[in-house]
Formats: structure tokens, C-alpha cells, sequence
């Protein structure tokens, strides 16, 4: 499999990828597209390089657009947690960009902006959001988001958020999402600490492990 035509995604999905220039995936890219599509687990060992945000993000927006359904006021159908407000942003820009000719709509919470602000947008609901922890506890505590229509969960740069500090966090947005969804973890590292969060989180994973690309 050396190009994203040979991987199943759907005509929208590869026509973006074409304007954006991209013909064959990376490693990781041709390893977790097909076992993502068929809903399996996955714990990704990877850096920022490697194509790991397409390689979620593709298979999921296929998933999601294959079984369309209204929106849900205050809610989504993907979760994708980040570790910075920097990172959440570039996520959600790439994802914007690959759902170009999908009807799904991607939003992005994170801190420094008005919570009032970022409810309203929250209101009618979304299929994506990406998010960092902290922010997105606050809305679910304050009751402008709404988290059991999750289907897909992306735990993106793991290593990052423990050693920022996060994992309390992160066990209280594991505590309210539902207990059946799809789930992805990505760390650069594969500590102890790491492996028991993936045992809690991950149900038979499939295991890539793949080098930052030149």
C-alpha cells in the first residue's frame, strides 16, 4: 500500500488530501489508517514528524461521515485531547482541512479565551472538537458541554500531558466519557506510567511503533 487511494478512505477525504499535495502516507499513516477503519484500538509510539495527526484523523473522519447523524446541542462524536493550546490549534486547522469536502464541523477549545465565547460556538453541537484538558473540563463542569456522544476518543502527545502535570486530569475526562468508544493513545515514550494508562484506556490494541521521519 504506497498511496492513500489504496487504503479505503472515501472520495472527499482523498480529493482534500490532493489539493493539499498528498499522495503517499507515512509509516504510521499506512499501519493505523486500515486498523483504524475497522475500529480497533490503537497506541501509537510516535513523535510530531511522523504524519500521526493524519493518521487519526483520516480513518475518523471517514468513520463519522460514513454514518452521518445530527449534531447534538453542546455535544461532539470525536474528542481529540492536546496537551497546548498551540498544538490543539494546528490539529484542528489539518482537520479542518482534510474534512474539506465533508459535512463535519471541527471546533477548538482551549485556554486564554473567553469561556462565554467559546460556549456560544459550543451550542449547536459539533462532530470534532479538539481540546486541551483543563479547558475542557471547565465547560463540562459548567454544563456548556455535553460528553457521552463520544465515539471516538484521541489521547495525542500522552508523555507531554503527564509530565505537564495532566494526569489528574485526564483520569476525570476518562471518568465521564462513555465506556464504549473508540480509543487512541499517541506518546513519543513508552514509560511505565504511559503502558498503565493505555491498559486503562485501551481495549486490544493494535501496537505502531514508527521513527521521526527525515
Amino acid at each position: 500500500m504506497s498511496y492513500f487511494s489504496d487504503l479505503g478512505l472515501a472520495e472527499p477525504i482523498l480529493r482534500a488530501l490532493g489539493t493539499k499535495g498528498y499522495s503517499e502516507p507515512t509509516p504510521i499513516q499506512r499501519q493505523a489508517i486500515p486498523a483504524l477503519l475497522e475500529g480497533r484500538d490503537l497506541l501509537g509510539i510516535a513523535q510530531t514528524g511522523t504524519g500521526k495527526t493524519a493518521a487519526f484523523s483520516l480513518p475518523s473522519l471517514h468513520r463519522l461521515a460514513a454514518d452521518v447523524q445530527p449534531r447534538k446541542p453542546a455535544s461532539c462524536r470525536m474528542l481529540v485531547l492536546s496537551p497546548t493550546r498551540e498544538l490543539a490549534a494546528q490539529i484542528a486547522e489539518n482537520m479542518r482541512g482534510y474534512a474539506k469536502y465533508l459535512n463535519l464541523s471541527v471546533q477548538c477549545i482551549f485556554g486564554g479565551i473567553p469561556v462565554g465565547k467559546q460556549a456560544r460556538a459550543l451550542v449547536p453541537g459539533c462532530d470534532i472538537l479538539v481540546a486541551t484538558p483543563g479547558r475542557l473540563l471547565d465547560h463540562h463542569q459548567q454544563g456548556t458541554l455535553d460528553l457521552k456522544h463520544v465515539e471516538i476518543f484521541v489521547l495525542d502527545e500522552a508523555d507531554r500531558m503527564l509530565d505537564m502535570g495532566f494526569i489528574h486530569d485526564i483520569k476525570k475526562v476518562l471518568a465521564v466519557l462513555p465506556a464504549k468508544k473508540q480509543s487512541l493513545l499517541f506518546s513519543a515514550t513508552f514509560s511505565d506510567e504511559i503502558k498503565a494508562l493505555a491498559d486503562r484506556l485501551l481495549n486490544a490494541p493494535v501496537l505502531i511503533e514508527v521513527a521521526r521521519r527525515n
